[in-house]
């Protein structure tokens, strides 16, 4: 088997156990998406992203292509090899159940079953308890495909022109990887019509981060931390 491929439809959640030097490459079959991802590691799932120390270390509050995506024990998870649109947001979090309901109406399984409109807080909820976590596992998530920007007077709001169709992000798996993904809107998103593009995804074998690896120069901070992972799988493999 040479890749793995499935496309998530709005509202519709998935993870799996991911190993390392993979390369998974999410793309948008419409403008306007967001597809909310978690990563923890799959060797040991206390150990997850963190994404004070992620934005902290490499000097930014957006995540691009050279980025590396830490744990909170300053190793590399995976890390952001290829991306289309140069801006993903790491701080609107996840869109919740009244949210949703206010914003787009009320929807109940018992009557609409699978069409209910999903939250991604309560997606994320469900994949997660299909690996023995819950609701103290839920840490901060990346909104692949969305921007968030800051007007004069600090509130923060989504961009709903920043994604147009085809755009993509191309992570490669660093480490094992437990991956959760949501494609659910953006909280931010205060447009009435609930919708998320389709997102393909693509999942295919991966070299390992060479010494003159983009993401593993990107800044001095990332050298340390790759050092951290290859370090952490000498001595465990």
């Amino acid at each position: 088997m040479n890749s793995y491929e499935l496309t998530l439809q709005p509202g519709e959640k998935w993870s799996a156990r991911i190993a390392r030097n993979r390369s998974i490459t999410f793309t948008t079959k419409g403008s306007g998406a967001n597809l909310a991802l978690l990563l923890y590691s799959a060797r040991d799932l206390g150990e997850r992203l963190n994404l004070p120390d992620t934005l902290k270390s490499q000097h930014t509050a957006r995540l691009m292509r050279g980025h590396a995506l830490y744990s909170d024990m300053g190793r590399v998870l995976a890390s952001i090899t290829e991306d289309s649109l140069g801006w993903h947001d790491p701080i609107g979090g996840l869109i919740h159940r009244d949210q949703v309901d206010s914003r787009y109406g009320v929807t109940r399984f018992q009557e609409e079953r699978n069409a209910r409109l999903a939250s991604g807080y309560e997606n994320v909820l469900i994949e997660l308890g299909k690996y023995g976590l819950g609701k103290r596992d839920i840490n901060a998530n990346i909104n692949l495909f969305s921007r968030v920007w800051a007007d004069p007077n600090g509130a923060i709001h989504w961009d709903e022109r920043h994604c147009p169709a085809d755009s993509t992000v191309t992570l490669r798996t660093d480490m094992d990887v437990l991956m959760v993904v949501s494609n659910t809107p953006h909280p931010l998103d205060l447009r009435t019509t609930y919708q998320s593009a389709p997102i393909a995804v693509s999942i295919a074998w991966a070299a390992p981060a060479p010494i003159d690896d983009f993401c593993r120069n990107h800044c001095k901070e990332n050298l340390r931390g790759f050092a951290n992972t290859d370090t952490y799988h000498f001595l465990a493999d």
